[in-house]
């Protein structure tokens, strides 16, 4: 007779049970295993310095309105202009003969050129009146030159207007929904130059960071040398690092699709506390940590009114009815007990801290203030 128990009938085969002791430690090393710090692509961080975009302006004409442009006796410029283009036209308008133009509008055309933007590709324009037309809608944009900071012309623009808003008058009521004075022209510019990139000039490049930071531009310089080799870059400061292109100008495309991809670990941001005076918007980033501190905080105000009285005189007394003003000036404070709000080494803790205040926005702008004098909170303060 065999004494040997026999297996359970329910119990899992010894693969299966290594399997699940497989899974069971994957699942615990997610669990448990330590978070890494926050990365970014390279090309997220930092921008090739020179690569950007230019802005374009010109001045220019609409037409076509229906009755909405602008009114010639307060804006004699727009009857200047059209004297202008049609002259260059071969048409020549005598001269003080009072013109009354009601279907014509000046305008400013602004556009964005981007980067490596070659002659004859589209891009879009923004037109918005300059006088007093009342709408813009149906207008059609005459050819307008586009001209950047050095006073040459680098796209033309044409074409008619999409305008967003809607509005309508009668008997002295008006209803309009958003503006009237402005609108767009989707590729209503043609680009007539490009503007020359520092890519195929030198032997290195700059990439500029976005927000200054020695630890990361020391980031980005060593994943830029694990990838591409000892010595291809170098920190210039905390906002700039120069990296070592190649000869062939025919590779550098190649070499920043390489290194533009790269993960960057983001170092720990500088705490700040960004504070709106306009809004009263109070924003607090992560590395900010609050000491110890007790605060009281009430509030003061002031309450006049003002109520008319009337002195009616008596029968038969010849008198007159006075009427008079009578200000009642009432001052109301309000207690604020003492509130210790204790150390706070996480946002959450900061968060909590400021809300058992109970103070408004607008109040809690002065209080962080106050707390940042008094050496309590570990951030530098931003009002914007």
């Amino acid at each position: 007779m065999n004494d040997l128990p026999e297996p359970l009938p329910d119990a899992p085969p010894p693969a299966l049970r290594w399997l699940i002791a497989l899974a069971w430690l994957i699942a615990s090393a997610a669990v448990w295993w330590p978070a890494t710090a926050d990365a970014a692509r390279l090309k997220e961080v930092a921008a090739v310095a020179g690569v950007r975009s230019n802005q374009l302006v010109g001045y220019g004409l609409v037409v076509g309105l229906d009755g909405t442009g602008d009114q010639t006796t307060q804006t004699p410029f727009t009857t200047q202009s059209l004297s202008a283009m049609l002259q260059q036209l071969g048409i020549t308008v005598p001269a003080g003969t009072s013109v009354q133009l009601r279907n014509v509008a000046a305008v400013m055309v602004t556009a964005t050129l981007p980067p490596f933007a070659q002659p004859g590709q589209p891009i879009d324009v923004v037109v918005s009146s300059m006088g007093n037309a009342k709408s813009l809608r149906g207008g059609t944009l005459v050819a307008t030159p586009l001209k950047g900071a050095d006073g040459q012309i680098y796209a033309m623009a044409q074409g008619n207007l999409i305008v967003g808003g809607a509005g309508a008058s009668a008997g002295g009521s008006k209803v309009q929904v958003n503006t009237l004075n402005a609108g767009r022209i989707p590729a209503g510019a043609t680009v007539e130059r490009g503007v020359p990139t520092p890519l195929a000039q030198g032997d290195s490049i700059q990439l500029d960071l976005n927000a200054a930071d020695y630890s990361t531009a020391r980031t980005v310089a060593q994943a830029i040398n694990a990838k591409m080799g000892e010595g291809s870059a170098y920190a210039l400061d905390g906002r700039s690092v120069r990296v070592r292109m190649p000869a062939d100008p025919n590779a550098r495309v190649s070499f920043l699709a390489e290194i533009e991809n790269l993960p960057i670990a983001l170092a720990a941001p500088a705490a700040k506390v960004v504070i709106n005076a306009r809004t009263g918007s109070v924003v607090v980033n992560q590395a900010v940590t609050l000491g110890a501190c007790a605060v009281a905080h009430g509030s003061l105000s002031v309450t006049i009114s003002n109520e008319p009285v009337i002195s009616q005189p008596g029968p038969l007394s010849n008198g007159q009815t006075v009427v008079a003003n009578r200000a009642d000036i009432s001052v109301k404070q309000q207690a604020g007990s003492l509130v210790q709000l204790p150390a706070g080494t996480q946002l959450t803790d900061v968060v909590k801290a400021l809300n058992s205040l109970g103070a408004t926005p607008q109040e809690l702008l002065a209080i962080l203030q106050a707390i940042k004098s008094a050496g309590a909170l570990n951030a530098e303060l931003e009002v914007i």
